[in-house]
């Protein structure tokens, strides 16, 4: 009877320990399944970034040309309207003249 218990008892131990190390191979699987989990996430984050910088510079890029037009716009405006303001004063001028002449020839008279 002696036999049947400490056989008994090694068969528990061996399957206890068979036990033990299909747990330890699943922890195993479960934390480089954990790992590559992270990594992928880490990688997918960094393109998240890589994108969104991406994109922010593009918005910078047309920013910066909006602005360049509109300043390029202006100066065409501000052009415009000194040559228009010469114009005037130009014609101004010549119509004072004109009038300067006809007045002299009235006093001659």
């Amino acid at each position: 009877m002696r036999k049947i218990i400490i056989a008994s008892m090694a068969a528990a131990a061996f399957s206890l320990a068979a036990c033990s190390e299909k747990t330890q191979d699943a922890a195993s699987d479960t934390a480089a399944s954990a790992a590559d989990d992270a990594a992928a996430a880490g990688d997918a984050a960094a393109a998240g970034a890589a994108d969104a910088a991406d994109a922010t510079a593009a918005a910078a890029k047309d920013a910066g040309a909006a602005v360049e037009g509109a300043a390029k716009d202006a100066g065409n405006a501000v052009e415009g309207t000194v040559n228009a303001a010469g114009d005037a004063a130009s014609k101004a001028g010549d119509k004072i003249a004109e009038e300067t002449k006809k007045a002299e020839a009235n006093d001659k008279k």
